[in-house]
């Protein structure tokens, strides 16, 4: 009697651990966390970066910056050397350095680095000099101490769906939310490629320097960015795309067309071949702000190039809610960021259709003064500016790039949480920083959507029924991702 008594809960225990295995992951992830189990997240984290402290300005917060200079990469040239040529050793000379020397030698904030004497420096801490022995295309992922990206060889431009990202928080204050960089996806290619091409070269021959434009002094900073972006794209998609082995050909594949990378200025060989905005931000020598020198920007909402080029970081972000509460300790982030510690983060926003470029006074700007009733929510997109921001190790320039996402909310019906957390945001999100959203004209629609969603995940069990709302695990993502997004792509 006593062994078939104790045959039972064993038996049970097997056909409870069967029907656990049977279920869907999502499901898996209710009852894992019901019994206080956290599944991690299926890929490598991105960890959060060590929070700035809300240090108080200091009396010398001005003089402070003026005073400091980014980490300097110097030493990165003995792994550089062995890379290098002959005459480039000799063009290099001895690569002696003295920071007294360098700080009263820095080179102007309008010089163009080209036509400087070979004895000024970049404040990065390379010389003019040096900089020139290096010539074109020298190895960014040593001089920056970021790797090269994997190459990416099951890549179909024609299936690509970009990862779904949703950078939902809650509690939702106005932070940065940076994440360490994964330099694998530093410009992330997908399907709607030719579209965004051929839509970008449109805008810039239609808006010319509201879209696109450069300043003084960012010779040098646009020709980083570019041979970093090419390095980039041949490494991670080298079936796609090949720089010539005398670096003056880039040759483009998925458009069929073969560029001389030297017959235009740089920002122009990312519009004809990148579907990312780029703005690059430089140190003003006499102050130590970083001002917007140079970029191309065609997915703007508000604002243009035209309306912000020549700013500082705090004059950029004047109409973000609460951003005077983080102005000193961004102002400080960018006069220390090293070369190797690139960042990332999502900004969202909710869209009737898909404007991509909306400057001030645009007639899409209708939509949001009004909450129109035939709207359907076929017609409703979340769009997700995901960004980077990286110094370049010459120019020690930073920076910021992102790119336009936009996902129809239908997709949120199988996302675990995702329609929780965002109604948790939209009903109880801080008013100024939802006012700055400007999701109003959408939510008559939104709401009703994300909450018919809710009840049917809380029904089929895909979530728990009395889940509190929380960033998730998973953030920027969702428990079961990437199975979606494999299938989604079909690679």
């Amino acid at each position: 009697m006593t062994t078939v008594t104790s045959v039972w809960p064993a038996l049970a225990f097997c056909l409870s651990f069967i029907v656990f295995l049977a279920l869907r992951s999502p499901q898996k992830d209710v009852i894992l966390r019901r019994f206080g189990f956290n599944r991690g997240p299926s890929r490598p984290t991105t960890p959060l970066l060590e929070k700035q402290p809300l240090s108080k300005p200091l009396a010398s917060y001005t003089s402070d910056l003026a005073t400091a200079f980014p980490p300097s990469q110097r030493d990165q040239f003995k792994e550089l050397v062995p890379t290098l040529s002959s005459a480039q050793k000799r063009a290099l000379g001895t690569l002696s350095f003295t920071q007294e020397t360098f700080e009263r030698s820095v080179l102007g904030f309008e010089e163009e680095y080209s036509n400087a004497d070979d004895s000024k420096y970049v404040y990065s801490g390379f010389s003019i000099r040096e900089i020139k022995a290096l010539g074109c295309f020298p190895d960014y992922s040593i001089l920056s101490g970021v790797p090269l990206p994997k190459p990416y060889l099951d890549f179909d431009i024609d299936k690509a769906k970009p990862r779904p990202y949703r950078p939902f928080r809650w509690p939702y204050h106005q932070t940065m939310s940076l994440t360490k960089m994964e330099p694998d996806w530093w410009i992330e290619l997908e399907s709607t490629y030719k579209t965004r091409i051929a839509q970008r070269k449109e805008l810039y021959a239609k808006h010319g320097t509201n879209v696109l434009q450069w300043l003084p002094g960012s010779e040098l900073a646009c020709k980083e960015l570019m041979e970093m972006a090419v390095q980039f794209l041949c490494a991670r998609y080298p079936q796609y795309f090949v720089l010539s082995e005398d670096k003056l050909w880039l040759e483009n594949k998925i458009l069929g067309v073969r560029a001389n990378i030297r017959e235009k200025h740089p920002l122009l060989i990312l519009l004809d071949h990148i579907p990312e905005d780029f703005a690059i931000t430089l140190r003003d020598p006499d102050t130590g702000y970083y001002v917007f020198r140079a970029g191309i920007i065609c997915s703007a909402l508000g604002w243009n190039v035209a309306s912000k080029i020549g700013l500082k970081l705090h004059e950029i972000h004047q109409p973000i809610p609460d951003y005077h509460k983080m102005q000193f300790s961004m102002d400080r982030f960018f006069s220390k960021m090293p070369t190797n510690k690139p960042i990332q983060r999502g900004s969202w926003g909710l869209e009737v259709d898909q404007p991509l470029y909306m400057p001030p006074g645009d007639s899409h700007e209708a939509y949001r003064d009004f909450q129109d009733k035939s709207l359907t929510r076929s017609r409703l997109h979340l769009r997700v500016d995901w960004q980077t921001l990286r110094r370049m190790p010459l120019s020690g320039g930073i920076v910021f790039n992102f790119k336009a996402l936009f996902t129809p909310i239908e997709e949120f019906r199988d996302e675990p949480y995702v329609p929780s957390l965002i109604l948790k945001v939209l009903k109880n999100g801080k008013e100024n920083m939802m006012k700055y959203k400007n999701t109003w004209h959408t939510e008559h629609v939104v709401v009703s959507t994300l909450e018919e969603y809710e009840q049917e995940q809380k029904t089929s069990g895909l979530i728990e029924k009395d889940w509190e709302a929380q960033t998730l695990d998973e953030s920027p993502w969702f428990p079961g991702w990437e199975k979606k997004w494999h299938s989604q792509q079909g690679f």
